[in-house]
């Protein structure tokens, strides 16, 4: 029989980084209703605006192109997919997997100031770049002023 040492912080840690998976989980609404999405892991994001498009770019390292997913339905743009985890191969020891693997979901609601039909993704590094262009009544013009 094997003697482990007890540490009681680890436990703690543990406790803490499964709380805080579990309070950092997006909510969607569809169809105005609130619902807990419950996913294995949640891609982080960023999202940057310009006079002609929205950009939102997510971090999907080790998720292959075919394994994603982007609907835009209803106002509401969702990515999907999922992060597959390497196959345990015999002799191979794992001490320590701290980065989570599954299925992964994220929904935003779009203004309505978005060409839905313009959308476009692009896929590169791991990094997914989604281009949410706006409508041309949004984009601010100017107007010159003339003296008289």
């Amino acid at each position: 029989m094997t003697l482990v040492r007890w540490d009681p912080f680890r436990e703690l840690e543990d406790m803490s980084e499964r709380l805080n998976r579990m309070f950092t989980r997006p909510a969607l609404r569809p169809s105005g209703k609130e619902t807990l999405i419950v996913a294995d892991w949640i891609p982080t994001v960023d999202i940057s605006e310009t006079d002609g498009e929205y950009l939102i770019k997510a971090e999907l390292p080790e998720v292959r192109k075919e394994d994603v997913k982007v609907t835009v339905e209803d106002g509401v743009l969702t990515l999907q997919g999922e992060r597959r985890q390497e196959k345990e191969e015999k002799g191979k020891k794992y001490h320590r997997v701290e980065r989570s693997y599954g299925s992964f979901v994220r929904s935003f609601t779009l203004p309505e100031s978005i060409d839905e039909s313009g959308v476009n993704a692009e896929y590169k590094d791991g990094v997914l770049s989604l281009h949410l262009p706006k409508t041309e009544k949004v984009k601010p013009k100017a107007i010159d002023v003339k003296v008289a």
